[in-house]
């Protein structure tokens, strides 16, 4: 890119020499051109194109000594073909794939290549992206882009040096990221080389000193350069395309500060990506606007009158009456002539047919159509105009004979398919309007969408309508007596045009007689239009200049329109050109973009002659970019008899019709201006004639004078309509008898724009009339010149400064112009996120550009963007080419593009999202206060009346059971005494994925299952050993169980590995096996095979397994006598598990920890030896492990055990067993729970075919270890709600490893309740009672009631002094069930030893407490327990580990992650986590691939809204990547390690900046 900006200072400055200017041969000079067109064209690489180029002109070229030959040669021909060859130049510089360049400027594109060069030159990281995601070729298979940035040697040696630094990330090692990252954070960058850009007084502009380092090593060089510097000293700035080199130095050191953005490398191999340190974020505040901005000086402007309206006798009273006068006195006279896609003339209409074929259509649409003996129309009635842009013939006769009918024409564009981009808005338009029938051709009519019946599909949106064919044998030719109305023009409706506003909705613009006939009256006399004349119209014949030039004033005044059609322009830009010179025209209405391609191809055309021209109207003069194409076709066609006085910008609206147009030369009127503008200033609304910065400024040229007998005035763009001050940008308002009534239906709407007055300083109106808005920003320049600087539809407001769209879409296109952008197709918009607008780039990328020159290209559109507005680019997104929404007739669809942004239905191939530069208006982060100590928390709570945070289930004391609790100290006490008392009563049953019952245990079995087990132990271990137990769920795990404690042996409990999934699983094992230090592995023969495989081999170290027993055929032996442990504090069993967190901890229960557990739970469940309930949880741990081993022994009930992984073969198991045993107790956890909805949410009726019904569930219990899942549970209970399940059954209970069961909401008792809560002072560690639906409400359920003999108290993490109701603090419990301590925590021995034994630092400081780690608060709500006291409501609100400190607040995952999964439809689940102060965000895609960019801009946007977060790194991976433990609860922590480690094989990676 240096390159090319070197070069292009260099042919700046050579061209005013004439020793290197040298002429060449004509037959090079053809070759040259035919290679320009090929490159534009697409035909040819650039590669190709610079070789051949340098060929050609080798022979013609002086050596100068010492310049790199890539350099000279670039120079030397610019320089060359400059002097002798305008033409090619012009060419040169506009080979841009024809691209749209209504926005190209020489001097634009000079000033975004300064400006590029300004900033240190680096390589864009890039995020990484999964092979089959890649639309384009992959990276590897490119060749590295054929001008490096810089000259060439240093280019190739940066490139070396760039693979060099990111070869130590390609293997995936965990250090290497880190450690990187590390270097990143502290600013560094590598591959970065300084290049600066010094500058001389008077403005010169010195070579770039690193970029040259070549040329200023050798004195020809030096003596080039003070060539330069002299040849430049008196060029003024604005010379017509051959400027000064832009002066660098103007630029403000605050862009230049802020793009010193940190480098990162990326994940995977090749890719590299940006990102910014987050800490930028925790300055940031709500912006004030800027003291020292520019403020308006200027006195307040006086409205401006036009010229009065003169008073030609003859003109006719109305429309209809002049058709009427030329159809009758000059039937042969041309009205228009039609061409065919070869450009030959179809059809030439004359004034004679026009007339008689109107006035055929209006009888036939009034006498002919009727429905139920009604004449179907009346006159007034709406009538829909479907007519393709290739048929202005038809169009024409349909336009005159619905206006003879005196019927409204509603002209509209020909829906191709039935997703046409904005057509349903179409469709709104027309079934406001009250349209029912169609107009169109017979052509037109067999090309739309049929439906089945043969009929015209009714499009998405549209009315019901009635298609009507206006070809000639539809239409009766009126009786002799019958003639059409014809009357003065008055205030009735003519017609309606349609607009599409901003946002994308369609308005129907009504346009009175009068107005119209005032309007053509109007621009008749400022074009000096006279009878006869020929006139070339390219525009839309539909709607605005085509349809006001090419067939309302053509009528008028009798003119011959020559109708271009869009298809032709596309095969041959020339052809309205050709016709021109064909036809003599005098006048021809043309936009920029016609210019602009004819350039492209004028090389073939030696003999066109442009001299009959008096007007070339340039309908879309008012944006702001077409001075450059008017200029260059100028610098062309001069030569071809075209007169730069003929060139007629003018400025219009579809609101206010043609607001300013520049006259002919022969009207006498004052020369045409030109405004060099400060964009700066203009951001700011003022006008400032740009002195100091060279870069940004925006030139603009006059739009000519005000309409006659219109008064114009310029007012503020927002709130009251004040005039503006004389140097102040503001919407241009019209008052005049020729401008649009109403927007049809739309009353409010239509007051404010076409009935606005504008008032003085003094809140005075200006006069008495209304003015209508035009849509167009600008101001009245010296000599009463209208100068229109853009459009409210592209006005970005953001932080209160102001942008236009076409300006960033120019400055876009300036960077890299040849080469990136497909046909010049650039959306820019605004998107309003965080409460203000925020600047989204689209781009179509060349079918061929590989991941490097898109990323480089996306670097240095933000770098220009940044450096000439000043003002940061939100989000940058490439798509493939030809897949943005097309407007009707060319162009990009803008606010459907948007709406595809904002649904994530865009499908980009590339996203940059820049929110950390962009964002500045996050609230302050948080600062900590010292805190408060607990004594006078204590205190305050007592003053303010509330009181400590402190609940607790039912005493146990007083409990009836208690000779029986003093009996059963031990649980396998327990069951030898059942197997005495009821030796056949059923306790377990188990059942298969078929719904059959596999096995099942009575008290009786099991014991001597037990005792075979403990036989086997009894003569191989020492009593206290402890004994893995691997086993799949099921009775051989429960017997086991018992068995060690028979054996007077600790047991822990293992989920076997998944044979599928050794490499995973298997280390678990391994690594519980060795912290719990079993010295036996009890197993089944299967499992043992599994364990000592070649497969494990591979997983773990097979040799160091401990002895492992199969317990498949034990012998049948009694055990001698069954080991009594001395006292109840003794370690019962080790309870294993990993935290969410990643953490593994086995926790110790003692035998009296053990039945205390069991007997809270039977008290509060109500469990009796005749209850039945049913279990669907993994039995390794927490409460799952007591429910399936403990609680039957300990209770006597018949547990039915559904073993989940039973649920994937068949999901319907669990609530099938549920209904077949009419069970009134059941637990599940919530993976169990998702199975269902997600599997069965279809299936409710066919399982009530199937008998199920589940109104016998008093209670089911979700066994859960964190925050209720409240949408799930209430869509479970939804979905079965028809399968008779009671809204009040579903419950979710709370455990942890201190306590596995702290609340469970039983059988008994209130129903479990719901507050809401205010999201944002949850980050504060503050709990704010909200009402249901009210912003940032987050919805929290209880948890379960309290156990009974269990306390709780919430009690502050820093001070550890208890916390007053309703306050956020840690759930601490105090139980008999609590565990006793850790077994280990594998990895953080030395940590959590107070979780177990920890006193408050006040008040009762004498209960031991165990802590759990959780967030949470009680509540006493107004609900009654059971012992007729209030009840006090616990609620969890989550993990304190899992919690995520970011900007001074805490926030919980499981918040950030419910906005993502909203965001799309396609995420199907999300984690997130941080990395170095940065947030990351994955998410799973369910949907195919090309969604997957879609995702990084609205991940980022939701969760900018709703957690005022800027997301770091957004990972899209394939679903089922997101770890998930047993109880259904992501493994964050993982999954971060899996990220860390480059093991996730992500589909897309994007680090926004």
């Amino acid at each position: 890119m240096a390159e090319r900006t070197s070069a292009g200072f260099l042919s700046m400055m050579l061209e005013p020499t004439p020793a290197v200017a040298m002429s060449l041969p004509a037959e090079v000079r053809e070759k040259l051109a035919e290679l320009e067109l090929e490159l534009s064209e697409g035909d040819i690489t650039q590669k190709g194109y610079e070789k051949k180029r340098s060929k050609l002109l080798a022979p013609y070229i002086p050596q100068i000594q010492g310049v790199d030959p890539s350099l000279q040669i670039d120079n030397r021909i610019q320089a060359s073909s400059q002097a002798v060859l305008p033409v090619s130049k012009h060419n040169k510089s506009r080979a841009g794939n024809a691209r749209d360049e209504r926005f190209r400027s020489d001097l634009h594109t000079e000033a975004v290549q300064a400006a590029l060069a300004k900033y240190k030159e680096r390589k864009m990281p890039m995020p990484s992206k999964r092979r089959s995601v890649l639309v384009q070729s992959s990276v590897e298979a490119c060749t590295p882009p054929d001008t490096s940035s810089a000259s060439e040697d240093e280019g190739s040696l940066r490139r070396q040096g760039r693979l060099g630094t990111s070869t130590p990330y390609q293997g995936h090692s965990h250090p290497a990221v880190e450690h990187w990252f590390n270097r990143v954070i502290q600013g560094s960058s590598t591959s970065s080389s300084a290049s600066s850009t010094s500058s001389h007084p008077g403005g010169r502009s010195v070579t770039n000193s690193t970029a040259h380092a070549a040329l200023n090593a050798n004195a020809a060089a030096t003596a080039l350069a003070d060539l330069m510097a002299h040849t430049q000293l008196d060029t003024p700035l604005i010379t017509d395309n051959h400027s000064a080199p832009p002066d660098v130095t103007g630029l403000s050191e605050r862009s230049s500060i802020h793009l010193e953005r940190p480098l990162v490398g990326s994940m995977r191999g090749l890719s590299r990506s940006y990102n910014h340190h987050a800490s930028m974020m925790e300055t940031a505040d709500v912006q004030q606007p800027d003291p020292n901005q520019p403020r308006p000086e200027g006195q307040q402007m006086s409205p401006l009158e036009g010229e009065p309206l003169g008073v030609v006798t003859n003109w006719p009273p109305s429309l209809p009456a002049a058709l009427q006068r030329w159809g009758t006195t000059h039937p042969k006279s041309p009205c228009l002539t039609a061409l065919d896609n070869a450009g030959k003339p179809v059809y030439t209409l004359t004034y004679g047919k026009l007339w008689t074929r109107s006035q055929k259509l209006a009888y036939t649409l009034l006498n002919k159509l009727s429905s139920r003996n009604e004449p179907l129309l009346i006159p007034g009635d709406r009538v829909a105009l479907v007519f393709p842009n290739s048929d202005p013939v038809m169009f024409m006769v349909a336009f005159y004979g619905c206006l003879l009918a005196e019927l409204v024409p509603v002209p509209i564009e020909v829906p191709l398919t039935r997703k046409d981009a904005g057509s349903q808005q179409i469709g709104f338009l027309l079934g406001s309007c009250g349209v029912t029938l169609a107009l169109t051709t017979d052509a037109c009519q067999k090309g739309l969408p049929k439906a089945q019946t043969g009929e015209v599909a009714t499009f998405k949106g549209w009315p019901r309508l009635l298609w009507f064919v206006t070809d000639g044998k539809h239409v009766v030719k009126p009786p002799k007596d019958w003639h059409p109305p014809i009357r003065e023009a008055s205030n009735d409706i003519a017609y309606i045009e349609y607009k599409t506003s901003k946002e994308g909705s369609t308005m129907g613009i009504t346009v009175s007689n009068s107005a119209m006939l005032a309007h053509c009256q109007a621009v008749t006399q400022a074009c000096g239009y006279t009878e006869g004349e020929t006139i070339t119209n390219v525009l839309d014949f539909k709607r605005e200049a085509g349809l006001w030039h090419g067939v309302l004033m053509s009528v008028m005044n009798r003119m011959h329109v020559i109708s271009i059609p869009y298809s032709l322009m596309k095969v041959n830009p020339l052809s309205w050109i050709q016709k021109v010179h064909m036809y003599k025209a005098r006048v021809a209405v043309v936009k920029s973009r016609d210019m602009h391609w004819s350039l492209l191809a004028q090389r073939d055309q030696r003999d066109i002659s442009l001299s009959s021209l008096r007007m070339l109207i340039v309908a879309d003069g008012a944006n702001p970019w077409s001075i450059s194409s008017c200029d260059a076709f100028l610098n062309v066609f001069q030569a071809r008899g075209l007169r730069p006085e003929v060139i007629c910008p003018c400025a219009s609206s579809s609101e206010a019709m043609t607001v300013a147009i520049r006259r002919p030369p022969e009207m006498g009127v004052p020369p045409p201006g030109k405004a060099v503008l400060s964009m700066s200033g203009l951001s700011h609304g003022v006008i400032r004639v740009d002195t100091e910065e060279k870069l940004s400024v925006l030139t603009v040229q006059d739009v000519g004078q005000v309409m006659p007998g219109a008064l114009v005035c310029v007012v503020r763009v927002e709130g009251t309509p004040f005039l503006c001050q004389t140097d102040e940008v503001g919407e241009i308002c019209v008052s005049s008898g020729s401008s649009g009534l109403t927007y049809y239906g739309l009353p409010g709407m239509t007051k404010n724009v076409f009935e606005t007055i504008p008032v003085k300083a003094s809140g005075v109106p200006i006069i008495d009339r209304p003015f209508t808005r035009t849509s167009l920003l600008g101001f009245v320049g010296p000599d009463n010149l209208v100068f229109v600087i853009g459009k409210m539809d592209g006005l970005m407001v953001v932080s209160g400064r102001r942008h236009n769209a076409d300006d960033v879409v120019a400055t876009a296109l300036a960077v890299e112009p040849m080469k990136f952008v497909y046909r010049g197709r650039i959306a820019v918009f605004s998107v309003s996120v965080l409460h203000d607008e925020r600047i989204v780039v689209v781009a179509e990328q060349r079918p061929d550009s590989s991941e490097e020159d898109s990323f480089q290209w996306m670097s240095r559109v933000l770098q220009a963007i940044d450096s000439i507005h000043q003002v940061g680019v939100y989000c940058l997104a490439l798509v493939p080419a030809n897949t943005l929404p097309k407007a009707p007739l060319g162009g990009i669809h803008i606010s459907e593009t948007k709406q595809r942004f904002l649904e994530g239905a865009l499908h980009p191939c590339n996203v940059l999202m820049c929110p950390h530069t962009c964002v500045t208006n996050l609230p302050k982060p948080r600062q900590k206060q010292p805190e408060v100590g607990p004594a006078s928390m204590i205190v305050g709570n007592l003053v303010a009346g509330k009181r400590i945070a402190q609940a607790c289930g039912r005493d146990l004391g007083q409990l009836e059971d208690n000779d029986q609790a003093r009996k059963f100290l031990y649980i396998q006490d327990v069951l030898q005494w059942r197997a005495q008392a009821t030796p056949d009563h059923p306790l377990f049953l188990v059942l298969n994925s078929k719904g059959t019952v596999a096995s099942t245990a009575s008290c009786l079995q099991l014991h001597k299952r037990a005792e075979r087990v403990a036989a086997a132990l009894l003569g191989r271990l020492n009593t206290g050993d402890h004994v893995a137990l691997v086993y799949p769920p099921g009775i051989d795990l429960i017997a086991t169980f018992y068995g060690c404690l028979y054996a007077g042996c600790v047991p822990v409990t293992v989920r076997p590995p998944h044979p599928q999934n050794l490499a995973t699983t298997l280390p678990t094992v391994k690594m519980i096996v060795e912290v719990s230090k079993s010295v036996c592995i009890l197993t089944t023969q299967a499992t043992m095979k599994l364990l000592k495989s070649k497969e494990a081999a591979a997983a773990v170290d097979i040799k160091s397994w401990p002895t492992v027993m199969d317990t498949d055929d034990l012998p049948r032996k009694k055990c001698p006598q069954t080991y009594k442990p001395p006292t109840p504090e003794m370690l019962a069993y080790l309870d294993f598990s990993v935290s969410t967190t990643g953490i593994l901890a086995g926790v110790k229960m003692s035998h009296s920890a053990t039945s205390a557990l069991c007997r809270s739970i039977k008290l509060q469940c109500e469990l009796y030896p005749s209850r039945q309930i049913a279990i669907c949880l993994d039995p390794y741990c927490g409460l799952g492990l007591a429910l399936w081993c403990l609680c039957s022994v300990y209770s006597g009930h018949q547990s039915i055990l559904v073993p989940p992984l039973e649920l994937e073969t068949n999901a319907s198991l669990w609530l099938t067993a549920v209904s077949q045993y009419k069970v009134r107790v059941t637990f599940c956890s919530y993976s169990v729970m998702e199975m269902c909805t997600k599997g069965l949410g279809s299936q409710t009726e066919a399982l009530r075919l199937r008998n199920v019904n589940l109104s016998c569930v008093r209670t089911c219990m979700v066994v859960a270890e964190e925050r209720p899942r409240i949408s799930l549970t209430q869509s479970f209970s939804k979905i079965f709600k028809d399968l008779g399940l009671s809204p009040r059954a579903v419950s979710t209970t709370f455990g942890c490893r201190v306590n596995v069961a702290i609340c469970l909401q039983g059988t008994s008792g209130p129903d479990p309740t719901t507050v809401y809560v205010d999201m944002r002072a949850l980050r504060h560690d503050r709990v704010r009672l909200v009402e249901r639906g009210s912003p940032h409400s987050l919805p929290l359920m209880e948890s379960g009631k309290i156990l009974p003999g269990v306390k709780v108290v919430i009690a502050n993490t820093e001070t550890k002094g208890p916390l007053g109701d309703s306050h956020l603090g840690e759930i601490w419990v105090s139980s008999p069930h609590n565990a006793t301590g850790y077994y280990t925590v594998y990895g953080e021995e030395a940590l959590h030893a107070d979780h177990f034994n920890t006193k408050l630092s006040f008040g009762d400081t004498q209960t031991v407490w165990a802590r759990t780690g959780y967030l949470g608060f009680l509540r006493r709500t107004d609900l009654t327990d059971a012992s007729g006291e209030r009840h006090d409501a616990l609620y969890v609100v989550g993990s304190l580990d899992e919690t995520l400190e970011l900007r001074g607040m805490r926030y919980h995952p499981i918040d950030i992650e419910t906005s993502v999964i909203r965001a799309h439809k396609s995420i199907a689940e999300c984690a997130v986590f941080t990395w170095t102060n940065l947030l990351v965000v994955v998410v799973e895609l369910e949907g195919s691939e090309q969604e997957a960019l879609d995702l990084v801009a609205l991940v980022t946007n939701v969760v900018l809204e709703e957690h005022y977060l800027i997301v770091g790194v957004v990972v899209v991976v394939d679903p089922g990547v997101i770890p998930i433990n047993s109880r259904g609860e992501k493994q964050r922590m993982h999954l971060r390690d899996g990220f860390l480690a480059d093991q996730l094989d992500p589909i897309y990676v994007a680090y926004n900046m």
